[in-house]
């Protein structure tokens, strides 16, 4: 199956007019700038127009109405060919992925935990049988370096990674660290389409996943 990986659109994605044809769109976070409902349903209206057979998402830091709204509310405000991963799994077509938005904690963002036992409580929900894991943030040394170079990827993520058969690891967060690389038997993709100064430099990853 042909899917694209994009994140960090950040109330930007109108201005996403080219995105590449694939059969799966993964959105790894940050959907706002400001987390307000009304931006929220704005991706959300864009999100669930795009030709992909399959849309999955899940939330970022900066995406505070999704992490403060009701569940029952938010079930009935996401169009029915979305599909929303909050600490959670979705079998596609046979393939196995699980998405969660939750990051180690700066400043007071949103579905932001404390590293060590918080952050591990998360992470251990995470299966074994896993093809495509989805979070918003990266695992520490893979697309994680900040322009002031220091690694804010979370250790514990990739101790929870290599104890699962996941394939390919999709996320975001850090802007500047977008791009590809591969380690472990797993395909890391920090999807990213804005920069550091949040212009669109991008247009997501497309890759295939995942022949049995």
């Amino acid at each position: 199956m042909k899917i694209l990986a994009i994140s960090d659109t950040h109330g930007l994605h109108d201005q996403l007019t080219e995105l590449p044809e694939a059969d799966m769109i993964i959105h790894a976070g940050d959907v706002s700038k400001r987390g307000t409902e009304s931006e929220i349903m704005s991706f959300l209206e864009w999100y669930s127009s795009l030709p992909y057979q399959h849309k999955i998402f899940v939330a970022g830091n900066h995406d505070f109405y999704l992490e403060s709204v009701e569940k029952e509310k938010l079930i009935e405000q996401i169009p029915d060919n979305l599909i929303y991963l909050e600490d959670q799994g979705v079998n596609i077509e046979g393939i196995h992925i699980w998405g969660s938005p939750v990051q180690p904690w700066f400043f007071d963002w949103a579905f932001q935990k404390q590293r060590g036992a918080e952050l591990q409580a998360h992470w251990q929900k995470i299966p074994k049988e896993v093809d495509i894991l989805v979070t918003h943030g990266p695992p520490q040394g893979r697309l994680d370096r900040v322009h002031n170079g220091k690694l804010a990827g979370c250790a514990d993520l990739l101790e929870r990674i290599r104890k699962t058969e996941a394939r390919v690891h999709i996320f975001g967060h850090i802007h500047e660290a977008a791009g590809e690389m591969h380690a472990d038997g797993v395909h890391y993709i920090n999807a990213a389409v804005v920069n550091l100064t949040y212009n669109n430099v991008r247009s997501g990853v497309v890759f295939e996943c995942c022949e049995k």
